[in-house]
């Protein structure tokens, strides 16, 4: 492993973590991924193990640990081949978790983020909205302030714990005529009258809950509102540059699963008298696959330590989701390939892995709205800021 980037400290922290997803996780991955619930235990016990908590501050129950510490958490959730397990436990530490840390107040968080660091607690984030997709500034939920409450109406769609998180963090126009400078972020208890959830079903991430969220007059308090009114966008768009590159590091990483299976497999099978990783075409075919995965992780590397550091990495972050997902879908496709047909069967991982890997250049804006942004940025000049 790098250790430019990695510590003694980091490795004892992988290994452990290693442990401890094959002895409290990988016994039910099976179980969870046919009834798309992952049980409530599993929560408080990654919220013991301090694993919610490993980038949020001591005051809350945090660790308050560099940014690779992370890093190896999500390496490490994607080598356990359940794309869906992966999704529910960093959407819940780095989506909802992230907004209610920089965005909430201090009663805030003391009343979500401290249970959502013990695992008391799960969170959503609520952005996206049907027919929206990647267009955020087109957002149609509105909350309207009615007194000392907002009311909030519409509808948020592919919400990754959408069904049985306690909480959910939701994005709504306050100002529908400012368009994006009319957007807010609430906190809201799942429990509030007029939320209901429908599950979805998916091609991949079968083991996570991924819901449609529908708000019928639900009446939040006015203390719910996070942050600054109307700052809602640029609150977003900031967190976005972490969620792109938690998606580029969940892309090579699980990359890299593929590809380490499948050289145990190649070194394995033969046929005409030899192994398959001695013929000329596949061992070729396959040092080009580790070379372009490695060139994604050593990327990713750099931008995650840039990102530490306090720099504003939405340029780089972004390139790290466009580049590094596409890479692991024609990694993942081509080591099915390498495994024959065995490589289509549910028994061996590559099938889940195939569709579970698929949505990576979608979630968390396509790689068509992705590559508008790097333009935008890169020919036109614009000049992304962080809000905060």
């Amino acid at each position: 492993m790098n250790s430019m980037y990695f510590t003694e400290e980091h490795q004892m922290f992988r290994e452990s973590l290693k442990d401890f997803l094959q002895k409290e996780v990988v016994p039910h991955i099976e179980k969870w991924e046919k009834t798309g619930t992952v049980e409530r235990f599993i929560w408080k016990k990654f919220g013991d193990m301090g694993f919610f908590g490993l980038a949020y501050p001591e005051a809350y129950g945090g660790l308050n640990l560099d940014l690779f510490y992370t890093v190896i958490f999500l390496e490490e959730l994607q080598k356990i081949n359940s794309g869906g397990f992966a999704a529910n436990m960093w959407a819940h530490a780095y989506l909802a978790m992230t907004h209610v840390n920089k965005e909430g107040s201090h009663e805030i968080k003391e009343k979500y983020l401290a249970p959502s660091i013990s695992g008391d607690k799960i969170g959503c984030l609520c952005i996206t909205e049907p027919f929206g997709g990647s267009d955020v500034a087109g957002m149609r939920t509105t909350a309207v302030k009615k007194g000392d409450t907002y009311i909030i109406n519409g509808s948020k769609t592919f919400i990754t714990n959408g069904v049985y998180s306690d909480y959910l963090v939701v994005a709504a126009k306050t100002d529908p005529d400012a368009g994006h400078r009319g957007m807010s972020i609430f906190i809201v208890d799942r429990e509030t009258p007029g939320i209901s959830a429908t599950k979805l079903d998916k091609l991949g991430w079968r083991a996570s809950d991924t819901a449609e969220i529908a708000f019928d007059n639900v009446v939040v308090p006015a203390n719910q509102l996070m942050g600054e009114e109307g700052k809602g966008f640029p609150y977003i768009m900031q967190h976005f540059a972490l969620e792109r590159l938690i998606m580029g590091i969940n892309a090579h990483a699980r990359a890299e699963y593929a590809l380490d299976y499948a050289k145990q497999y190649m070194s394995e099978r033969t046929a005409f008298g030899k192994t398959i990783d001695q013929f000329q075409a596949l061992r070729h075919r396959y040092a080009e696959l580790y070379s372009e995965m490695e060139v994604c992780r050593e990327f990713n590397y750099s931008v995650a330590y840039r990102l530490d550091k306090g720099e504003y990495v939405v340029k780089q972050a972004t390139m790290s989701k466009l580049k590094s997902t596409k890479m692991a879908d024609e990694v993942i496709n081509e080591c099915l390939q390498f495994l024959g047909g065995y490589g289509y069967m549910e028994e061996y991982p590559m099938a889940r892995l195939l569709r579970d890997s698929r949505l990576g250049p979608i979630g968390g804006g396509t790689s068509e709205i992705l590559r508008e942004i790097l333009a935008k940025m890169i020919l036109d000049d614009k000049n992304y800021k962080p809000a905060t």
